[in-house]
This record gives C-alpha cells, sequence and structure tokens, in this order.
C-alpha cells in the first residue's frame, strides 16, 4: 500500500523507494522492489491509459478465459489492465473459474451458492438459464452418466448430411455413415 501511493507520489526509482520503505521497517530486498518498479513501468508502457486502440472482443474473451500461468507476460499485463478498468470482467472471469473447476470436480454442492454469486453479474443470462434446469444441471454434475457419445454421433451425422446436400438420396448417406464408423 505504502510502496502504491510512493509510486502515484511520482517516485519511480526502485532504489529510492526500497530506502524509503526500509526507513518504514521494511524488511524485504532491493531487488524486490526494484523488480515491482521494473513491473510498473511496463505496465505503463504497454498500454497508455486512453490511448491506442483496445484488443478485439474475441481476443479479450480468450485472454479472460486462459489461465493465468498460461499467458505470455504481455498478456498478462493486458488482462491486467483490463481487469482494473472493468472490474465486472474481473468478477466474470472469477465466476467462469469457479464454474469450470465446479463442473470439472463434479461439486453439485456449490451449484447454488454459484448461481447466486452469478445472478447479478455479467454471466446472469447463462445463470438464469442453468436456474431454469437446475435440477439436470444438479445431476449432470453429480451422477457418472454422460450422453456425450451419443451427442458425438449424432453431430457426426448431421456432418455427414451437410456434406451431401443435394447429392443422393438415403442410400447413399447409409453407406457413408456404415464406411465412416
Amino acid at each position: 500500500m505504502r510502496l502504491e501511493m510512493e509510486w502515484s507520489g511520482g517516485r519511480r526509482n526502485g532504489a529510492e523507494l526500497w530506502r524509503r520503505l526500509k526507513g518504514d521497517g521494511f524488511r524485504g530486498s532491493l531487488r524486490v522492489v526494484g523488480e515491482w518498479a521494473t513491473r510498473q513501468r511496463r505496465a505503463e508502457r504497454a498500454l497508455p491509459i486512453g490511448a491506442g486502440k483496445s484488443p478485439p472482443a474475441r481476443r479479450i474473451a480468450r485472454l479472460l478465459t486462459t489461465g493465468r500461468d498460461h499467458l505470455s507476460k504481455a498478456d498478462a499485463v493486458l488482462v491486467a489492465q483490463i481487469e482494473a478498468a472493468l472490474p465486472a470482467l474481473a468478477q466474470a472471469r472469477m465466476l467462469a473459474n469457479q464454474f469450470t473447476d465446479m463442473v470439472r470436480n463434479r461439486s453439485a454442492d456449490l451449484l447454488g451458492s454459484w448461481l447466486a454469486k452469478a445472478e447479478d453479474s455479467l454471466l446472469s443470462s447463462f445463470a438464469h438459464g442453468l436456474q431454469k434446469d437446475q435440477a439436470a444441471v444438479s445431476a449432470a454434475l453429480s451422477q457418472p452418466w454422460s450422453n456425450g457419445q451419443t451427442e458425438g454421433q449424432i453431430n457426426r451425422l448431421k456432418l455427414l448430411k451437410r456434406q451431401m446436400y443435394g447429392r443422393a438420396g438415403i442410400a447413399l448417406l447409409k453407406a457413408r455413415i456404415t464406411a465412416v464408423a
């Protein structure tokens, strides 16, 4: 907190910041403060506030749904700037990550609390859709059954049908389905 106050007060030299903090009882090293100052300078240079063109929505969506440990330094800085400028997006990212963890860990007991948190967020329409069929969503999270195989076969059938549009009748479609399987 003190470090950020000094930074916003115009002090940009890492050694000077470290000396001031050390005088207040800070026990960390000069290197820690120097690296923090370097990161701050890079973040300020990366995308000045109000300058430059904002990235496309698809790129922002991809960055916000990618794990922080899988982002490059430049992308991580951009994500931090986006989240600082738009706290609602930061909350949506947190909720999306919680939902992903809930599905991966099959934690049906967390669904109710997640829906309550998501109700007043950017994910409210998604949460509302889940609430409409909460029993089915809860069952999907708690039961070992999956209709993934069936859905995959239906998807393959529709793809073949689209590829053959207007070419032949049911006989050729049957031949293609059995030949590919």
